[in-house]
């Protein structure tokens, strides 16, 4: 085969497996016009394809301020918050999370996350990975992002 048949070959695999390809899932792009700080942003706030709903990360911004509260479980409660809403426009909730990331500025705050975190599940919880990261985005201190499977 030459390389131009390999390339084809290729674009046609990668297409598949991200479900691009005929009869792959559709793809249904959310954007949540409610949230006046991410609406103007140029990206889609989740992707759902087939019954799997990748969502974006999110901070816990206050919405009249644009800038996360001075209290940390106040913003990691507004960032799940956000989460919570993104799920239910594509009719799922916290439970069908499967995985979630955690981008934390400070390592110092995780048990103050987690003792919010906890309070949006019930077990079993989801696969987790909570990652020390330099700063984020308009000073937040989380940003939650996760893969969501429709049961």
């Amino acid at each position: 085969m030459n390389r131009s048949a390999w390339v084809l070959v290729g674009t046609l695999l990668l297409g598949a497996a991200l479900g691009a390809a005929p009869g792959g899932p559709e793809r249904r792009h959310l954007k949540r016009a409610d949230d006046p700080v991410r609406a103007p942003l140029p990206f889609s706030d989740a992707v759902l394809a087939g019954d799997t709903l990748y969502l974006a990360g999110t901070i816990g911004l206050d919405p009249k301020t644009g800038l996360p509260p001075a209290d940390p479980k106040e913003e990691a409660r507004l960032a799940l918050e956000d989460m919570k809403a993104t799920l239910a426009e594509a009719g799922m909730t916290m439970d069908d999370l499967v995985t979630v990331q955690v981008f934390c500025a400070d390592l110092e705050l995780y048990d103050d996350f987690n003792a919010v975190y906890r309070t949006y599940f019930t077990e079993p919880f989801p696969a987790r990975a909570f990652i020390g990261s330099g700063p984020l985005l308009r000073g937040g201190r989380f940003e939650v992002q996760g893969i969501a499977v429709k049961r």
